[in-house]
């Protein structure tokens, strides 16, 4: 093991050896990419970390069936903040078809998902869906701010580190980490990191 600012490791079997320098941030979002059995194409944008680009994982029925056969049902027993510090409830979304993203500020790659929200919200809001756009940790003041400089024209919501919020889906493995929800509740797929147009639009066409 080095001293200095990254991470040393090496693996020996037989003839092979690797040896890698990485930087303990890499690899937690490397961990937790694995964790979440994703198989990505790293980007690097400036200094900001790898940017995950992933295909959604879906139930076995979404693709052919407006309601999906899957293992897991949204929880929409629950109360959170909008960004003008009003109370919503969860269950006033039920019934429509729902892109369920976790998000946050600071993240890269989910700055980079909005104007993309932006375009599908516009495009489906009329056909019975939502996207709700679910902060983890950040405060009123700072999404009021936020929005001044990238606007978000769909429902945005505090989980303010609420353990029963940022599960209300699924586990979370990393950010951004978006979920599809049908008209019933269930979970009919997700995906971790940033994701394409074509490939929200795939995943949003059958809960239609």
């Amino acid at each position: 093991m080095s001293g200095g600012s990254g991470l040393d490791w090496k693996l020996e079997t037989g003839n092979w050896k690797l040896e890698a320098d990485m930087t303990t941030r890499w690899i937690l979002a490397a961990v937790a990419s694995i964790g979440a059995g994703v198989l990505a194409v790293p980007m690097i944008l400036g200094n900001e970390p790898p940017i995950y680009m992933d295909e959604p994982r879906f139930a076995a029925s979404h693709a052919s069936s407006a309601s999906c056969k899957a293992k897991r049902n949204m929880n929409f027993d629950l109360t959170v903040k909008d960004m003008r510090g009003a109370n919503v409830r969860l269950s006033d979304f039920k019934g429509k078809a729902i892109l369920l993203n976790y998000w946050a500020t600071w993240c890269g790659p989910c700055k980079a998902e909005i104007p993309i929200f932006n375009e599908l919200y516009a495009q489906y809001k009329d056909r019975d869906f939502v996207i709700l756009g679910i902060s983890s940790d950040d405060t009123v003041p700072m999404l009021q701010e936020f929005v001044k400089t990238l606007p978000m024209t769909y429902p945005v919501l505090l989980a303010e580190d609420r353990e029963e919020v940022l599960g209300a889906a699924g586990p979370i493995y990393g950010y951004p980490t978006t979920f599809y929800i049908d008209r019933t509740g269930a979970v009919c797929g997700h995906h971790v990191g940033l994701g394409t147009k074509e490939s929200f639009e795939k995943a949003i066409e059958p809960l239609l």
